[in-house]
């Protein structure tokens, strides 16, 4: 229902309504952050399907998905750390520690799932430590998760040395590497779908989510609306710590080796993706398929690099120069949409009879004029 307000001249002005403030569906639907990462990966893979020499080979999508596989499962539950504000750098020691255990621990005689459940509880030990210091002591995120990731690496290699463990049985290292019928999907692919639902579910349809965006854009106001703070962040870094524990396991079966500095500077692929994929690294925003598909994006042009011959390095630099232009481009649209669609105030209309002085100002007595 529309009201009219009335100035101080008497004129009335002109009721502020929603529609005259918000853009229209498709606007808000299309011209988005994660839909301009998702026509971008398109483009990327047709263009490399049509120019890079064996993009469209029967192994490529295979060894694409494997390759991507870990970071599409740790994006998952850092999506959610980051949208509070938060940041976990210490996800990639988690794989590194969760693949040791595996293999110290299957090589002392127990079974690979028995082992592997073990190096999940470790997973979920790793993130309440991060979680318990963060959350309810009150330490920064950056500075515990820098920490943490030494000290997790540090027992990682501590009990492994420079030592490679390679004697995993052959039936869990080709269920790593198998693919979904006469696909060329690999199996890892279902366990994924089946948390990147949970994560959808959780994040963007409950009241859960919720709480999360808004410890993202103010934690005091967040309090305030009943939203358990402390709670959600110990939560979200428990997830963050068994996550990665499950993509070293797999990490681990997938090579046929445990080894202390498996998974070394995953954590930095894995926040580019997040952030590629229209996250804000200052909390509050964000969408999963977006970082889906930034984590895609990046591994189509890592793979289409690999297969031109570049090397590694030069691949970092171009992934590391398209990480900055997606955290500076939006800044700069933003602030150039906002320069040229300010407008000039216009001037204050007069007040009736405002040029008219009162009698007696203006004139002088026994003035002629």
């Amino acid at each position: 229902m529309s009201t009219s307000t009335s100035t101080g001249a008497g004129t009335a002005a002109p009721a502020r309504t929603y529609d005259a403030y918000s853009a229209p569906l498709w606007q808000r639907l299309l011209l988005t952050r994660e839909t301009a990462v998702i026509a971008l990966t398109a483009a990327v893979i047709l263009y490399s399907i049509a120019n890079v020499p064996n993009f469209d080979g029967p192994l490529t999508l295979k060894f694409l998905l494997q390759d991507i596989a870990p970071i599409l499962l740790i994006a998952l539950p850092m999506t959610l750390v980051i949208i509070t504000g938060e940041i976990d750098l210490s996800v990639a020691s988690i794989m590194g520690l969760s693949s040791v255990l595996l293999g110290v621990l299957h090589e002392n005689g127990m079974s690979v799932p028995a082992a592997a459940m073990l190096a999940l509880l470790a997973g979920l030990a790793c993130g309440a430590l991060n979680g318990f210091l963060i959350a309810y002591v009150g330490l920064p995120s950056l500075a515990v998760t820098i920490g943490t990731l030494a000290l997790f690496r540090g027992i990682a290699v501590g009990l492994l040395g420079t030592k490679a463990i390679t004697d995993f049985t052959e039936t869990w290292t080709d269920l790593a590497t198998d693919t979904i019928g006469e696909t060329q999907v690999p199996l890892v692919m279902i366990p994924f779908a089946v948390l990147a639902v949970g994560f959808v579910v959780l994040l963007h349809f409950s009241t859960f989510g919720r709480g999360v965006y808004d410890i993202g854009l103010n934690d005091e106001a967040a309090h305030f609306t009943g939203v358990d703070v402390a709670r959600t962040k110990l939560v979200l870094f428990v997830l963050s710590g068994v996550v990665s524990a499950l993509a070293g396991i797999y990490f681990t079966l997938r090579f046929g080796s445990a080894r202390g500095d498996n998974a070394t500077g995953y954590e930095l692929q894995v926040i580019a993706a997040v952030l590629l994929g229209g996250v804000s690294i200052f909390g509050g925003r964000g969408r999963l398929h977006g970082v889906l598909a930034g984590v895609v994006l990046i591994g189509v042009i890592s793979s289409a690099l690999r297969l031109e011959s570049v090397t590694v390095n030069v691949t970092n630099i171009i992934v590391g120069l398209l990480l900055v232009a997606s955290v500076i481009l939006p800044n700069v649209l933003a602030a150039t949409s906002s320069r040229f669609s300010r407008k000039p105030a216009a001037p204050p209309e007069p007040r009736p009879h405002q040029d008219a002085a009162p009698a007696g100002v203006g004139t002088t007595k026994g003035s002629d004029s």
